[in-house]
């Protein structure tokens, strides 16, 4: 990756009671999960590209712009550095109105065609109608919305985001999370964003970084590291993959809709997507048993040949998570070591994988 075009991080960052190491080569499109347990170094990593924090033998790099290297003697102080910076809380000012609070955010910038870009980030995140509402009458999604708009007015290079959904019950997350999702597919700003949320790791990442004990662990395509079972990103209920698909066509009269990936086809809820839309899918272990012959006489509509990659444990030791080739996609199946048992699962044996279950979470 060249230096325009990649965002390096590497640094170390040394407590008392706790260390950060991290190393990443990742590139300047789309959204980067930081993801793990709390504790694990998510919301350091972001204050220390931010310079909100001084770790040692630092080099960060957004593109062409050095943003701290130890090895040639350069910090750039913070409000030097062409970032946002969207917090937990939507840290708006009571005393202004909303669109006092976006202007403020244009204070920032001394970039041609600032004001342009509010307009657009207001266009964007839908809210428009919110201009001339105090902070206080609004609710938690809208004021996380604001404050994004605000974040997005100063043209930053680099746009953070930590744990922005974390203060918002359940009905606001699921308000604010397809604006996210626009966000990530029509800006062309990077974003850096903190979540301890599997939902949103689905969702929202183009690339997962996987931290645990100050450590990465993982780290790549979304896609790629979701699949991993020598290092399982998400464990439990949670474990995955995410497949990348197409519609093909609708069955109205049944209220489904089939979605071709690199392997196969599923058929999965139909929620008035057009014929040839890209969509993600989320399939989960726990909705996948394994067969070895095609069941004909089943509920079940989604059957899948498959080929047995690798069988490890999984978190109790009655289960095991099984990694499955079907063409150029990967498929996860939690099954009990005793179905491992009784059909002599092993690595290379042709399967059918049956699914009882796809999300379409785009």
């Amino acid at each position: 990756m060249s230096p325009e075009k990649g965002l390096r991080i590497r640094f170390r960052l040394e407590r008392p009671d706790f260390g950060l190491n991290v190393d990443l080569d990742l590139p300047t499109t789309g959204i980067t999960v930081l993801y793990g347990a709390s504790g694990s170094g998510k919301t350091s990593l972001l204050r220390c590209v931010a310079g909100l924090e001084r770790p040692t033998d630092a080099l960060i790099r957004v593109g062409p712009d050095i943003w701290q290297d130890d090895a040639r003697g350069v910090c750039v102080p913070t409000w030097r550095r062409d970032l946002g910076y969207v917090f937990q809380e939507a840290s708006l000012f009571e005393h202004l109105s909303v669109q006092e609070n976006l202007g403020y955010g244009l204070k920032r910038s001394n970039k041609p065609g600032a004001a342009q870009a509010l307009l657009g980030a207001i266009e964007l995140l839908g809210i428009g109608h919110l201009t001339h509402r105090d902070p206080a009458s609004l609710s938690g999604g809208e004021r996380q919305r604001v404050a994004i708009a605000r974040a997005l007015a100063n043209q930053p290079s680099l746009l953070l985001l930590d744990e922005p959904l974390a203060s918002l019950d359940m009905a606001r997350r699921q308000e604010i999370l397809p604006w996210l999702e626009g966000m990530r597919d029509e800006l062309r700003i990077p974003m850096l964003y903190v979540t301890h949320s599997a939902d949103e790791v689905a969702r929202l990442a183009d690339q997962l970084v996987l931290l645990a004990d100050g450590h990465v662990k993982a780290h790549g395509p979304a896609q790629e590291v979701f699949a991993r079972v020598d290092s399982p990103v998400i464990v439990g209920e949670d474990a995955g993959v995410l497949l990348y698909g197409r519609v093909l066509r609708r069955d109205t009269p049944w209220h489904l809709s089939e979605v071709g990936f690199p392997g196969g086809a599923l058929w999965v809820r139909d929620t008035h997507l057009a014929v040839g839309q890209q969509v993600r899918l989320r399939v989960l272990a726990r909705d996948i048993s394994i067969t070895m012959h095609e069941m004909q006489d089943t509920s079940i509509q989604n059957h899948l040949k498959a080929r047995v990659e690798s069988i490890v444990d999984d978190v109790h030791p009655s289960q095991a998570l099984v990694r499955l080739r079907c063409g150029e996609s990967v498929l996860l199946a939690r099954v009990t070591q005793r179905a491992v048992s009784t059909l002599n699962l092993s690595a290379g044996a042709d399967v059918w994988a049956q699914i009882k279950s796809v999300a379409v979470i785009e």
